[in-house]
């Protein structure tokens, strides 16, 4: 992989579709990993001033913020601070409901979501989102979440080729070197919640070897993903016409 001409190649296209849809700028959420890393490297290349990173802390690993604020003072940012704990919890509290893990832990990333689309329509910016291509194709964001966004430029980018395009772009050290996680749950992580490296997943979406058990749990994550990677299916009315 040529980085440099990679770098050049995303920062063209993220200015022709912001151009495309007659956009100032771009925001994008900023959580202290090498996904959000690379997006706010490339965006501010893009864009300058008219890129801005949103901190949105939901009770977050403070370890998290700070990597964020490495990032920010790297490249001198614009970014904006909201914490939305109290809102994520009076959330909760409103639905009633018994706290069920998984579903709660995806509210945080919907919660964000509606944040992201906030400042992008006040400002007259496009959201960009961070999903990898490793990530992508097991469904590991969240739907509506995440995943929601205007732009993708890393959802064809492989994790192991992301670390590498991280190093090019002169990423801060200790977010390029962190152990992947969605923070979406304390003492979680990607690889712990795959059960197998991303190493071992590159390998195999690019087409290598890996064991008969880590091929069977990816193209479980694959196919039960599918439906994140669709637009919702729409009832065809053409037969009663």
């Amino acid at each position: 992989m040529n980085y440099q001409k990679l770098e050049e190649e995303i920062i063209h296209w993220l200015q022709d579709k912001v151009a495309d849809a007659h956009g100032k700028g771009v925001v994008f959420g900023l959580s202290g990993g090498v996904d959000s890393a690379v997006t706010a490297y490339l965006s501010k290349k893009a864009f300058g001033d008219n890129a801005l990173a949103l901190v949105i802390p939901i009770e977050s690993d403070p370890k998290d913020e700070e990597d964020a604020q490495k990032i920010i003072q790297d490249i001198h940012l614009n970014y904006a601070r909201i914490d939305l704990t109290e809102s994520y919890y009076a959330f909760l509290k409103a639905t009633g409901e018994s706290i069920h893990v998984k579903a709660s832990s995806n509210v945080k990333a919907r919660l964000r979501m509606i944040i992201l689309y906030y400042y992008a329509q006040k400002s007259g910016y496009l959201v960009v989102g961070s999903s990898n291509r490793s990530e992508f194709n097991t469904g590991y964001f969240t739907k509506y979440g995440d995943s929601a966004s205007d732009l993708l430029p890393l959802a064809n980018i492989y994790k192991t080729e992301i670390w590498e395009l991280a190093k090019h772009l002169g990423v801060v050290a200790d977010v390029i070197s962190k152990k992947p996680t969605a923070g979406l749950e304390k003492g979680q992580t990607d690889e712990g919640d795959f059960g197998f490296t991303y190493q071992e997943l590159d390998a195999y979406l690019k087409g290598g070897e890996v064991s008969f058990s880590t091929r069977e749990k990816i193209e479980r994550l694959y196919r039960n993903s599918a439906h994140k990677r669709m637009f919702p299916p729409i009832f065809d009315t053409e037969f009663l016409r």
